[in-house]
């Protein structure tokens, strides 16, 4: 009898209850919520990798930690006064010295507190730790997105970059993998990858980074 969605679909919902009334004689009802939309007007929740899941199998809680961890600065406030528990009051108080460093401990404060209420207390810590182990030059990849690559995909214990890339859903093309890696945003190991042709010895864990935050482990299924 009710259905939930977007602002931006009221119309067809409407539409909807309209059906209903006119084929089956009953009532039913719409309601909408709010969408949450960015400072450039786009829908917040999509990654290169497709939606941000509430799901762990879907998206694992240190994905889900990095996403709202790079939240644009001029969306950071507003995130957090839409959706966490942090009291208005220490919010607005943060918003009167934002400027800085000061952005990067609100988005910190976000990102921890959603992964807290969607994932738990434990493993949002897990994701701060790591974090600031990978971040911070100590390279912790414990609670690292990773990928296991079938050996059927290797040739002789290597595989293309690019293709590398795409396996571990870092990107969604080839294309846009070559792009990446001739524009110098692609370090295996700590070590820049230059060349679209370049293969990767796959030899126990491999770390795989794209651009100056995705972080991601490799290794042999």
């Amino acid at each position: 009898n009710m259905q939930f969605g977007g602002d931006d679909q009221w119309a067809n919902m409407l539409g909807g209850t309209e059906l209903i009334r006119k084929k089956l004689g009953k009532d039913a009802y719409a309601m909408t919520i709010t969408l949450l939309l960015n400072s450039e007007g786009k829908k917040m929740g999509k990654t290169e990798k497709g939606a941000v899941w509430l799901d762990p199998e879907k998206t694992s809680p240190y994905e889900f930690f990095q996403y709202w961890r790079n939240v644009a600065d001029a969306d950071v406030i507003k995130c957090l006064k839409m959706l966490t528990f942090v009291p208005i009051e220490e919010i607005e108080e943060m918003e009167k010295h934002m400027e800085g460093a000061e952005f990067n401990k609100a988005k910190e404060l976000l990102a921890y507190e959603l992964t807290a209420l969607v994932h738990g207390e434990e493993e949002a810590k897990k994701a701060l730790d790591t974090a600031k182990a990978v971040f911070g030059g100590a390279g912790s990849s414990e609670n690292m997105p990773t990928t296991a690559i079938p050996a059927d995909k290797l040739t002789d214990g290597a595989i293309n970059i690019l293709d590398l890339m795409v396996e571990c859903g870092l990107v969604p093309t080839k294309s846009e993998a070559r792009r990446n890696v001739q524009q110098g945003g692609v370090s295996v190991n700590n070590e820049k990858v230059t060349d679209p042709k370049a293969m990767i010895t796959l030899d126990g864990e491999t770390i795989l980074k794209k651009g100056k935050k995705v972080f991601h482990k490799v290794t042999l299924g």
